[in-house]
Order: C-alpha cells, then structure tokens, then sequence
C-alpha cells in the first residue's frame, strides 16, 4: 500500500480507481505517409463521427435549455457538409500532402478570419462556428477526448491542477473524488468542490503509475491510500457509511426554520454556479440563492454567451426556485477566472487587476446583455442584482445607469419584467470604509469573505505557499465584517455573507450576535448550518 498526503479541501471519503488526466493539445503533423484518397477518407469518417457527436449534443441541449437555442448544433451539422469548407480542406490534402487533421485545423483557421473580417454580424458569429467545428473533427483524427475528463465510469480524478472552467464542466455523477497537485484551498476550483460536495486534496505529490489503481481519499486526515490493505478499505468503507448515516438525521432537518433557541431568525441561502446546480439548492432546502456566480456560464461557453442563451439559464432557476430569492452576480471574470475569447492581457497583479466590474463598466456591450438577460429573468420570480469588486459610489451609479438604460430598452420593446433589488459584493477595504456610502445607492450588501480577507491581509488566496499565513479569523476581517453589517443596517439595507466564511460554524454565533441578516453557503452546508443554528442561545454569553 503507499500513502500520499496533502491539504483537504472536503471533508469526506472517497474510494474508487484512479484516473490521471493530462492536459495535452491535439497534434497535427502536416505531411502525410498516406495517399491523399486515404487521407480524404480518413476526413470523412471523422466528420461522419462528428455529426454523430453533434446530433447528440443538440438532444440533450433541446431538453436542458430548449429549441433556440440547441439550433447551434444543427448549424454545426450543416457546416460539415458545405461545399466550400469540404473543397478546401480536399485542396490542401491534395496539393500539399498534408494529412486530414492539418488540412482540417487550416481551412478552420482560414474561414474563420475570413468570417470574423466580414462587416455582416451573423457571419462574423460564424467565425468562432467554423472554428469549433474545425477542432472536434481535428480531436477525433488525433484521438483526443473532446471534454470528458473523467471516462465512463466513477473515478477519483487526478491531475496537475484544474481550471474552474475545467471542473464546472465535470459530469458529476462520474465524479467521486479529486486530486490535484498544485492549487490552493482558497481557489475557486476548491470553492467548486465544496459546492458540489465532493471529496478532494490538493498539493499531492502523485505519480503515472497510479492510473487505474484502487485507492481511498480520506478528506479527513488529509491523505490518499493506493492500493489500501483489506481491513483499512473496510474501515473506510464504514466510515463513509457513518457519514451517509450522518446526511440522512441532517435530512430531518428539511423543512425547518433557521431559528435560535432565544428565537433569532435569519436566512440561510445557497451559492451556485449554474443552473444544473439547482437541484442541489432544492435538495439541501436552501432558503433562496444568495450567489449566482454568472461567470460560469462565460466559463462554459468557447465564445460570448448571446442575451437569450443567458436568458434562458437564468429563467430556469428562477422559475425553478418558485418565489424563492435569486440573486445573481454579475459578471465576475478576470484573476484565476479566464475565458480565452475574452482575450484579456497577462497581468502581473491580476487579482488587482483589470476584473469583474471594471470589465463590464468598459464592456458596456457584454454588461448591457448580460444585465438584459438578468431583466427578461425578473419576470419568472424573485430576483436580485449585485455588483461585484465595487470600490467606489461612482462605480455603483454607473452600474445602475447601464442598468436602467437596460430597463428603458425592454419596457419600449414590451418586454416584461419584475421589480429587482440591487446589492453590491463587500469585497475590498475600500467598500468596507465607504460602506455608509454605498448603502445609500443600493438594497442589500453581499460579503465576499475570500476577496476580503485576501485583500485586508494582503495574501494572494491562490498561492498555496501562503496557506499558513492566510487567516480568516483575523480581528481585521471580523471587525470589517462588523463594520459593513452595522452601516448596511443604518440605511435600511440587509447584509448577508456569501464567502466561504458563511459556513464556518466556529462563527456562526458571531455572525449572529454581529447582526448578519443571511448566510449564503454551499449546498450541501445548508443543513449542516441549519442545525448549528438552531442549537445557539444568544441570551448566554458567547461561547469561548
């Protein structure tokens, strides 16, 4: 048996094979050893393939986010059997030698400047269309998966690191567990893992030879067991058994209020990260959604989601939620959430950087249909609006301007929509000290405790070297926390948390003896925070 250790992200045991993922980019040689007939050939079987994948993908988008928008993957269909795409990509096999996937990767290249140069809008959209289905005929003649990181059994997932954009895009019934070696506990990736509760370590010196062996991850001595010994898999066994037995008393907690003993009251919400996440919201009885993280959506896609894609994502939580409060982030992009078409310049500070509201403030073209979306979305529910990484009043009353432009343009077109609450993340000790400020521009203020405490204590939350530095408990951090809460609720403004802060259960009291209105948590900390709630009496002195 050998044993790897590292830092916990989850509580939790996990027991499966391993599957190593490496990040590898398709090759494609130019000249070829085959004849330009095979070498056609081998290009039209890879396209027959790739309408299969695609028909499949238009089913399952036709039943998740309808007929508008599944249209995409017909369009895909129909560009492999253009008359001028399948000529030049027979023209250079022909001409140069070139092998199928080389012939496919250039002519994906060519019509795509030639589509983005064009002055028409729905032909410079196709550029990134013709591109996208360039490279999935490109993956099949090199024989690369096409986004499925995990195969087609549960596995605990292994690899170098992940990107967010990587591990949102997950199947997670496949998922049972992972492991990275580089990352950092604060990292959005980890913050990920905890929403989808799912058991993982970071900073774990693996090896190749792992792939496919039995192992354990034991969240909570912060370890792997490859290969475990009979009576230690059984132990683990059974103590994954307590833990379910321990989720399903949390259970009876469903349907209750967050409720202390003395009879304090507050909202306990939940963060998502997109729509498919909703199920977990209803499954854990979270009270409403304190945090929509937009970005995700951004994150998903391989070029600018449109207004009605986004339309229809966040209509389906809304509806789903019935009544419930959503609240939705705008788009926060930028420092370790990168989307390559955003084509944003490496940055020596980006956590300082050029993110969040400063990009949708000299976006206007993405913050107006993103914001548009968000508007058409208020008239299926209960919705609220924030604005991340606010540091000024002048920042929140030029969001508001764009946003009522918004509401001017879709009430002329007859378009409905709901009253809307607007909030601001508390992210900076800048909003913090203007906090009296800013609760006269908005409803509600929203801390984002893994922002502030990074900022306040001057640590870069994604270096994993600074873990033993970075306190969340610092008096700094609390006292801001206090500070914000006290000001929101001069001006009437409720003020809730929905940094990772919220479902630390060491603070629950003080939060509550702060004055906190609403914790917003993971999923699957709801219930476990539910409990702790009812179980204080701030009549007592506060607990050591």
């Amino acid at each position: 048996m050998q044993v790897a250790t590292g830092k916990s992200i989850l509580n939790g045991i996990a027991i499966g094979p391993l599957h190593i993922y490496h990040k590898t980019e398709s090759t494609t040689s130019v000249s070829s050893t085959l004849s330009p007939a095979e070498e056609w050939q081998r290009f039209e079987n890879a396209c027959e393939k790739a309408k299969e994948q695609l028909a499949g993908l238009y089913e399952k988008a036709l039943e998740e986010v309808g007929e508008e928008n599944a249209a995409i993957f017909e369009i895909h269909q129909m560009m492999l059997e253009d008359e001028d795409y399948l000529d030049a990509v027979k023209g250079i096999i022909e001409t140069q030698g070139a092998t199928a996937e080389y012939a496919a990767y250039t002519t994906g290249d060519n019509f795509s400047a030639a589509f983005a140069a064009m002055d028409d809008a729905y032909m410079k959209a196709r550029a990134t269309d013709v591109k996208d289905v360039s490279r999935r005929v490109v993956n099949i003649l090199t024989g690369k998966t096409d986004g499925n990181l995990l195969g087609d059994k549960p596995v605990i997932l292994v690899a170098d690191d992940l990107t967010p954009s990587e591990t949102v895009q997950m199947d997670k019934s496949k998922l049972l567990g992972f492991i990275t070696r580089h990352g950092s506990a604060n990292s959005h990736t980890a913050i990920l893992a905890r929403t989808m509760n799912i058991p993982a370590l970071i900073g774990v010196d693996f090896d190749e030879s792992w792939d496919g062996r039995m192992a354990v991850l034991d969240g909570y001595n912060h370890c792997v067991y490859i290969d475990p010994a009979a009576e230690l898999l059984s132990t683990m066994e059974n103590k994954r058994t307590e833990d379910l037995k321990q989720e399903a008393l949390l259970q009876g907690l469903k349907k209750k209020p967050n409720i202390t003993l003395d009879g304090k009251e507050i909202n306990v919400y939940a963060n998502i990260g997109s729509a498919a996440d909703v199920g977990l919201v209803l499954q854990n009885d979270a009270g409403g959604i304190g945090l929509f993280r937009s970005e995700f959506i951004y994150l998903e896609s391989e070029d600018y989601p449109s207004e009605d894609q986004q339309f229809a994502s966040y209509k389906r939580v809304v509806e789903t939620m019935a009544g419930k409060k959503v609240v939705f982030r705008t788009l926060d992009i930028g420092a370790d959430k990168q989307a390559a078409y955003f084509n944003l310049d490496k940055e020596e500070n980006p956590a300082l950087g050029y993110r969040a509201i400063r990009i949708c403030l000299t976006r206007k073209d993405i913050f107006k249909q993103q914001l548009r979306a968000m508007l058409r979305a208020s008239a299926f529910g209960n919705v609220s609006i924030m604005f991340p990484m606010v540091i000024s009043v002048r920042e929140v009353r030029d969001a508001k301007e764009i946003l009522e432009e918004c509401r001017a343009e879709l009430r002329e077109s007859g378009v409905a929509m709901g009253e809307v609450e607007i909030g601001i993340m508390v992210e900076t000790p800048a909003a913090v000290m203007m906090a009296d400020e800013l609760a006269e521009e908005v409803d509600f203020f929203s801390l984002g405790t893994n922002d502030l405490t990074q900022y306040t204590l001057a640590i870069d939350r994604q270096n994993p070297k600074l873990d033993a530095f970075y306190d969340s408990h610092h008096p700094a951090v609390l006292r801001m926390i206090r500070h914000t809460v006290e000001a929101g609720h001069r001006h009437n403004c409720w003020v809730g948390i929905c940094g990772e802060l919220g479902a630390d259960l060491t603070l629950t009291e003080t939060f509550l003896r702060m004055g906190v209105d609403e914790l917003s948590v993971s999923p699957a900390a709801v219930l476990p925070l539910r409990k702790r709630i009812r179980s204080l009496d701030l009549t007592k002195e506060a607990e050591a």
